[in-house]
């Protein structure tokens, strides 16, 4: 009794810390930044410390769930089992990267206080999200990322960034109100809204297309993907969360945690949702080969990566959704690097027109290997963690008889490799075009080379994450 008691506790701090945290720290932010800094620092990593420690007690089998009972089938339910945990690990660790290396990148920037607050209670609201096994509470915790995305996205305050920011915010409420309607549809064919009792239940097809009507806008897949590149309009460390940590990754992780490890849906799914990710991948891929803002590449191939973990979650083959999940992880660090080094070429060469930069590898040449090595992982090239997750979700295409449809993945990996080197050769060699560009902080600079190293580390370790996802399917 005292183990299970103690590891709800760890769920509840992994998910209030930050929560409560977040609304604490403009008040911190008014007697001391480096408390407030440090304090916004702190409350991530508890999320994280708690959900590894959560770790040994679901490799032993155990049961993490915390139950506070409300009426008409509104129970607080968080349940830490191995895909929460995995999702969890992923989101505050990376999270954790991303608020240090804001130390340096927002100090001079006004409305910091929000910022702070706004990277903090998104960051819970994805510990809430994950470990809900509620469909409300988990609802509830989709719409306040919603919220902290929208005032992130516009937080400098411009026009533009306003109308982009309002972009954002609608379209991916407007889905999960959609979503909304799936939900209440679910309680009214099972009488219950508790994940944890639904296990094995078949779905109708109006309410799987419902409740992927918000998962495909929330993490901007076609149709609904013109709102992220427009989000490349707010500061590097957000568009870093947007990506590669927090918002784009919840819907793919409800379409892991609802039609994989809860719910069963029809084999028609099983091939329309690779086929339109396939239609996503090739788009988003062609719209980077032609575009000339870093950020909004970037953008694009975050809609094409996030293509390839839907096809490998949706194949039904075994393969491919462990390939799918493994994605998560590769994807998260190596575009988070990305991200953070996208933002310090902005600050120092003062432009994020890839065309007017060349050369800064003579003066920022750790910053431009970090990015080379995050850009191998997401083009799939070996030894990178990227490589093996990009292999399994193919294969597990192969594998499902989907062999056209991987095809066509494997000519948007392809054209991954185009768009990604063309990048680097515009911003890194040649002859200097602009001012001359120097190293960003130590701060940035260490956060940038940390995801860069852990981009081709991963790959050596990848037996790891995937012995421990094998237990998301049993």
């Amino acid at each position: 009794m005292n183990i299970i008691m103690k590891n709800d506790l760890l769920v509840l701090l992994a998910v209030f810390v930050p929560v409560i945290g977040a609304f604490i720290l403009p008040i911190l932010g008014r007697f001391s930044k480096l408390i407030r800094n440090l304090s916004a620092l702190v409350f991530v990593l508890v999320s994280f410390v708690c959900s590894s420690l959560l770790l040994l007690p679901i490799l032993a089998g155990q049961k993490v769930i915390f139950n506070l009972d409300f009426p008409l089938g509104l129970n607080f339910i968080l349940n830490a089992d191995p895909l929460a945990v995995f999702m969890a690990m992923v989101s505050s660790f990376i999270g954790a990267i991303i608020v240090l290396y804001s130390f340096d990148y927002i100090d001079h920037y006004e409305n910091q206080n929000e910022y702070y607050l706004m990277v903090v209670l998104f960051l819970g609201s994805m510990m809430g999200l994950v470990y809900s096994a509620n469909l409300i509470y988990l609802f509830l915790f989709w719409e306040i990322t919603a919220i902290a995305c929208w005032r992130l996205i516009g937080f400098y305050r411009g026009k533009n960034d306003v109308i982009k920011a309002d972009k954002a915010f609608l379209v991916t409420v407007f889905g999960a109100l959609v979503m909304l309607i799936g939900f209440i549809m679910i309680f009214q064919l099972t009488g219950t809204f508790d994940l944890t009792v639904m296990t094995g239940r078949a779905l109708p097809g109006v309410i799987v297309l419902l409740v992927l009507f918000g998962i495909l806008s929330k993490s901007a897949t076609l149709p609904f993907h013109t709102w992220l590149p427009d989000a490349g309009v707010a500061p590097s460390p957000v568009t870093a969360l947007l990506h590669a940590a927090v918002l784009v990754k919840i819907g793919v992780y409800v379409f892991a945690r609802l039609f994989i490890v809860t719910f069963t849906i029809g084999q028609f799914w099983h091939v329309a949702v690779p086929v339109l990710a396939a239609v996503s991948a090739l788009v988003s891929a062609g719209a980077a080969l032609i575009e000339t803002d870093l950020k909004r590449i970037i953008a694009y191939s975050t809609i094409s990566q996030l293509a390839f973990i839907f096809l490998g979650l949706a194949v039904g083959s075994p393969i491919g959704m462990i390939g799918g999940l493994l994605y998560i992880l590769m994807h998260s660090i190596a575009k988070g690097g990305l991200f953070l080094t996208a933002g310090i070429i902005e600050q120092n060469a003062k432009t994020k027109n890839i065309t007017e930069m060349g050369g800064l590898i003579n003066t920022m040449p750790l910053t431009a290997v970090s990015f080379l090595f995050c850009a191998f992982s997401v083009m799939g090239i070996p030894p990178f963690g990227g490589f093996f997750s990009k292999y399994l979700v193919i294969s597990g295409a192969v594998s499902a008889g989907q062999n056209l449809t991987a095809v066509v993945f494997i000519i948007g990996a392809f054209l991954t490799i185009l768009y990604l080197f063309r990048a680097f050769s515009l911003i890194f060699l040649g002859e200097s075009k602009g001012a001359p560009a120097k190293e960003g902080s130590r701060t940035m600079v260490f956060c940038v080379v940390f995801l860069a190293f852990l981009s081709i580390g991963s790959g050596f370790l990848a037996n790891y994450p995937l012995n421990f996802l094998k237990l998301v399917l049993k």
